[in-house]
């Protein structure tokens, strides 16, 4: 398997899973089933996670598909723009889904609507029209038969509109790498976005697992908000960091096992919140000791951490070990 059957695999996720996503979302309005909107709501934080390697994948399929004569480079670097328009509203929406997950575990009451849950549903609303158009885009570089105009290329309507606002892929390159100051100001930032996560997460992971007894789990999880900025924070200036140099990292084997390390990372926290773990270092007082399935929980966080970081430090060394 390269990367090209990669991205084919992965690329129906997050074009399907946020019409899904969606649909459950409304319905749990109409229905006024809070159950059904949390589970809306994790779904948009996996498929945001999960788009991710899916674009990463891309370049991969992008170096096969420029082979072949027949394939116009324009329609491709549309498919590409699309995707990253679509790449970031997914991950406002997923962001501003954990927010919500988070108010809802603090919060015991509440409203049925907040501006929030109205935020939520309108990047939602504009994740899916998007994530249609990259399937669309997609399909036009392979599938000449479902094309309805002579040049393909073609824009009118409402996808007129839409393409005004989609970044030109080699532009944005440039601008990443404008300046060797602004790449340097990004690289600071995902150093104290990894600072904020780890130091927030890992002293949380030590106390469950028996160190600093005196410390309680709920003033600790108090704490989550930050790491949470700090993902945020690493999501944002690697996927920019990424765009500026996509063959330097895409082709490199320690940036995929790192990005595996992350997606296993947010099984981690889906199993911690949805099982009894959660609420077991909820109720951790001073000197308690929490149970065995929080303690796995901790100790594998830890280590998937400790491997991101790793394996963050290696990808220069594996340069283009992928083909």
């Amino acid at each position: 398997m390269n990367l090209a059957h990669l991205h084919l695999l992965l690329n129906h996720f997050p074009i399907i899973g946020t019409i899904v996503a969606l649909g459950l979302f409304i319905v749990s309005f109409i229905g006024k089933n809070d159950d059904l909107k949390r589970s809306s709501l994790i779904i948009f934080a996996a498929i945001a996670l999960l788009t991710l390697p899916a674009f990463f994948s891309g370049i991969g399929a992008q170096r096969a598909v420029r082979k072949d004569p027949l394939v116009s480079t324009a329609v491709i670097d549309r498919h590409e723009g699309a995707a990253m328009l679509a790449l970031f509203f997914m991950l406002i929406t997923g962001a501003l889904a954990l927010i919500e997950l988070w108010k809802r575990r603090r919060i015991v009451t509440e409203k049925p609507w907040s501006g929030n849950l109205l935020a939520i549903l309108l990047f939602s609303l504009i994740t899916a029209g998007l994530m249609a158009r990259v399937g669309t885009t997609g399909g036009d570089i392979r599938h000449p038969e479902i094309w309805s105009v002579k040049d393909v290329t073609q824009e009118t309507g409402l996808s007129a509109l839409v393409h005004i606002f989609e970044p030109t892929p080699s532009k944005f390159t440039d601008l990443m790498l404008v300046s060797k100051y602004w790449w340097a100001f990004m690289m600071d930032l995902h150093f104290i976005g990894l600072a904020l996560l780890i130091g927030t997460v890992g002293i949380l992971n030590l106390r469950v697992l028996g160190f600093e007894k005196r410390l309680t789990g709920a003033s600790l999880h108090r704490l989550m908000p930050w790491a949470m900025a700090g993902f945020g924070i690493n999501v944002l200036t690697g996927t920019l960091a990424f765009i500026g140099m996509p063959s330097y990292y895409a082709f490199d084997a320690a940036f995929w096992l790192k990005m595996l390390a992350v997606l296993l990372l947010g099984l981690n926290a889906a199993v911690f919140y949805l099982t009894d773990a959660f609420e077991s270092v909820e109720r951790l007082g001073p000197g308690q000791e929490a149970p065995r399935l929080a303690k796995v929980v901790a100790g594998s966080s830890l280590f998937l951490w400790f491997a991101v970081i790793t394996l963050g430090r290696y990808i220069q060394s594996y340069a283009d070990t992928i083909r």
